[in-house]
């Protein structure tokens, strides 16, 4: 029953303890309440009551009870770190219990080889327990000892054989009434799906989980656990610390087992490694393995170890000793069985090449490339870095390319089973070594034909997901809605000048509920199989446009520049000197758009020269007259392209890759597509929307009580063209919530993704709505481009509302003419007064997707 109903069998053991009971009732009570405080409650407790309930069975002289309650406390004492002492007294139960009873203990005993990481002991002990349990017709505990040896196969890498002991397990719990029992079989699944390649599937189970064990009114301390580690699989680091934290205050508040508080350590250090922070992560870290190594748990505390020497030598500490520690622990991850072995092998690998050991490279590296052909994606991306490294160091340029094709595949394959755009862009970050890989071995080769395709490959990867469309979830929707009304009553708070604390709180649960929801979308769309063709190119741009797809490759730009039939390429300068000037740039333009800042003028002015230099160095020669395309890496689309004195006055667009501009191009407006005419609330500007819907005659006007994200999403939906006036803000902590003002609160990438088809074009007349993160293509207007959109123009700074009124009223004469979005954006910024606002606010705008 403490495991059916934990806290109705709680209060029933505490009412037997009140009523003078015999002693094996008394025993029963106590251990009732043990195993309660052992997983909810305060550990020292626990092991009170556990023994309290072993003595008694004692004095009782019931040697099988006695056998049980042992068992039991073991379990307790094994949580608690006493690990020694905890196998004694699980040896004295396993030799006290008979038949029936000794299963149970077995059971127990093989749960605390999976605690300590002695699978292989702990897959006989459950193994001798089935069939006892089977006889003795014990369904509660037949199930409860499948769903051990499942989590037991999947430590061992046996997801298969997990998945058919879950299975029957399952089967086993609905003809019970155990329903914590059947949520622990749920979070399972879970974990076998995480363990699979599944993050979606791992999500959904775990939500499932949680709410049962919320309906139950128990603590959900492992379903954090669980999430924590797919939330780091799917690249969400932020999110998996932030959990990882909360978990261990929990812990610590309650007394719970210090057991889960070193597992939770190493989460929180993984977390923090993959967050950028390794000197954060190397201290929790070195406290984890000193847990474990406390609690003789040696299978855990190699996990620590990797994770330690990761974080040490991301802080730049790289030693021989570094490699010797690290080729240890994939010995001993190996002898465990464990999946991580082949991460240390490459660990090893990287570290011993940065020290110039080549020899001592290969070996580990070799070994670490044996998981490429088996095994969870992860593992098998692993293997593919592994050779495509061993290949690098051998000097085999096409054995780089090979692996690096094939560890991209892998990460294809993958990427279909994720439906958010989050998990999609970010989950591409494994990927970004092998891309890397490419580039280097291709830059050598001076082939630029082959490096563009290469850089279309590494960006069809990681930047051109096809969309997804989320499901009519009515808790999500009813969720998007309460968040709209919290933000905007936050929003009003603010200009008010009211305390927003509160509505910030609940402001962030909903973003959380939402972005849980999200989470488990699936793609259902067909991956791209078109391989780019540079000769498709190549004859689209003709002799007059010109493309220049720039890549990253060791920390420098190089620039392809495709035209007239053939592609070249040329060296530029420092990434990072390329964004210290865009940020002076993005700095300067803030000021711009307000009165005062003509002074600013030419500072901007020269950075844009620099900028200019950095980026297209020698290029800027061979350029021609014609239109410009500009492919830039993410960590540059904070660019305002149109200020670099080479395109200032050039028909310029800017799009995610060479693919994206050709689809952009092939796509045909629709037949008899409307107009679109937003103007959000509480703008100084935005007055061309009622200029342009007396121009345009028919187009549909939405303002004040019409402005909202429903009736606005409606509209949108298949429109030939869409104007959208409202103050737009980036959110680099949260991409998904990047979003527009509406009246109704803030329209927010995701609702994007719900339309059946994007506008053909798009204008963003708001403020910031361009600007992408660093680590991935995710603004606003980004988001769009799958979606069916063949081009937009947005902001990539704050302009000045009335200057851009000027623009916007511009660019419309130059579309309602026939021109393209490229052209009429060019011709706009031309007709501007010639003041330092105005020529800012035409550089802050620039045209995206096809010309």
């Amino acid at each position: 029953m403490v495991f059916a109903d934990p806290n109705a069998a709680l209060a029933q053991a505490q009412a037997v303890l009140m009523s003078d009971p015999p002693l094996l009732h008394a025993s029963v009570a106590h251990q009732v309440i043990g195993i309660w405080q052992r997983d909810w409650g305060d550990l020292r407790l626990a092991l009170q009551h556990l023994r309290r309930a072993s003595s008694l069975a004692a004095r009782a002289k019931a040697p099988d009870r006695e056998a049980d309650t042992l068992a039991t406390l073991g379990v307790g004492l094994v949580h608690a770190g006493r690990t020694q002492q905890a196998l004694k007294i699980l040896e004295q139960a396993v030799e006290r219990g008979t038949g029936h009873t000794r299963a149970r203990v077995l059971y127990r005993r093989a749960y605390v080889g999976w605690v300590l990481g002695r699978h292989v002991e702990a897959l006989g002990d459950i193994r001798r327990a089935i069939p006892l349990l089977r006889q003795a017709g014990d369904t509660i505990w037949t199930a409860r000892a499948l769903t051990l040896r499942a989590t037991i196969h999947l430590a061992l890498g046996a997801v298969d054989r997990a998945d058919a002991d879950f299975t029957a397990a399952e089967r086993l719990w609905d003809t019970t009434g155990q329903d914590h029992d059947k949520a622990d079989v749920v979070e399972s699944r879970g974990l076998a799906a995480f363990r699979s390649g599944d993050v979606p599937l791992a999500l959904r189970l775990l939500a499932e989980a949680q709410e049962q064990y919320a309906r139950l009114g128990t603590p959900t301390l492992m379903v954090s656990m669980r999430r924590c580690e797919v939330l780091l699989a799917a690249g969400l680091a932020p999110e998996a610390l932030a959990e990882a934290d909360a978990a261990i205050a929990v812990l610590e508040r309650s007394g719970g087992q210090p057991t889960r508080k070193a597992e939770l350590l190493l989460i929180a250090a993984r977390a923090a490694l993959q967050a950028g922070d390794p000197h954060a992560a190397s201290a929790r870290a070195a406290v984890a393995v000193r847990l474990f190594a406390r609690q003789r748990r040696a299978w855990w505390e190699a996990h620590a170890r990797l994770t330690q020497i990761e974080a040490r030598a991301a802080c730049g500490r790289q030693t021989g000793r570094m490699v010797k520690d690290a080729a240890a622990v994939a010995d001993r991850l190996a002898a465990f069985n464990a999946p991580a072995a082949p991460e240390a092998w490459l660990l090893a690998g990287r570290i011993a090449l940065a020290l110039g050991r080549t020899a001592d490279a290969q070996r580990h590296l070799s070994a670490a490339a044996r998981s490429r052909h088996s095994g969870p994606p992860l593992a098998r991306m692993t293997g593919w870095t592994a050779r495509a490294m061993a290949a690098q160091a051998a000097g085999s340029g096409p054995g780089v390319l090979a692996a690096c094709r094939r560890g991209l595949d892998v990460l294809d394959e993958y990427r279909l089973t994720l439906g958010a755009s989050e998990l999609r862009a970010r989950a591409t970050k494994r990927g970004a070594e092998l891309a890397a890989l490419a580039q280097q071995a291709l830059l050598a080769s001076s082939s630029p034909r082959r490096l563009l395709e290469w850089s279309e490959r590494c960006r069809a990867t990681t930047l051109s997901p096809p969309p997804t469309r989320p499901s009519a979830d009515p808790v999500l929707q009813s969720s998007l809605t309460a968040f709209r009304e919290i933000a905007a009553r936050a929003e009003a708070a603010r200009r008010d000048g009211r305390p927003v604390p509160a509505l910030e709180r609940d402001q962030r649960l909903l973003e959380r509920d939402i972005r849980s929801r999200t989470l488990y979308l699936r793609r259902e769309a067909a991956p791209d199989t078109s391989r780019f063709d540079p000769a498709q190119l190549l004859q689209e741009l003709g002799n007059d446009t010109r493309l220049l797809d720039l890549i990253v490759v060791n920390g420098r730009v190089q620039v392809l520049l495709c035209g007239q039939g053939r592609v070249r390429r040329f060296d530029a300068g420092l990434l990072t000197d390329a964004e210290n000037e865009a940020k002076l740039v993005q700095d300067g333009l803030r000021q711009l758009a307000h009165p005062g800042g003509q002074a600013r003028l030419s500072m901007v002015q020269e950075a844009g020269r620099r900028l200019e230099e950095i980026l297209l160095g020698p290029t800027t020669a061979h350029l021609g007259a014609g239109p410009v395309v500009v492919v830039p890496p993410a960590r540059l689309h904070r660019v305002p392209w149109a200020l670099l004195p080479t395109l200032q006055e050039r028909v310029l667009t800017v799009t995610p890759s060479a693919s994206n501009w050709l689809r952009g191009r092939a796509i045909a407006p629709p037949p008899a597509g409307h107009h679109v005419l937003v103007r959000g609330p509480g703008l100084s500007g935005g007055m061309e929307v009622t200029e342009l819907a007396d121009r345009y005659g028919n187009a549909i006007l939405l303002e004040d009580d019409h402005a909202r994200v429903p009736r606005v999403l409606e509209e949108l939906d298949g429109a030939a063209l869409a104007h959208i006036c409202a103050q737009g803000t980036f959110r680099a902590d949260s991409p998904l919530f990047s979003s527009m003002r509406m009246t109704d609160g803030p329209l927010i990438a995701h609702d994007f993704e719900r339309l059946s088809r994007s506008p053909y074009r798009i204008i963003l007349s708001s403020c910031d709505a361009a600007r992408a993160g660093t680590d991935a293509i995710l603004g606003l207007a980004t988001a769009l481009l799958p979606l069916g959109t063949a081009g937009l123009v947005a902001s990539s700074a704050p302009v000045n509302d009335q200057a851009a009124v000027h623009l916007m009223l511009a660019l419309h004469e130059g579309l309602t003419a026939g021109l393209s979005l490229a052209e009429a954006l060019r011709n706009a910024r031309a007709a501007l007064p010639d003041d330092a606002i105005h020529r800012a606010t035409g550089w802050a705008f620039t045209a995206f997707g096809a010309m």
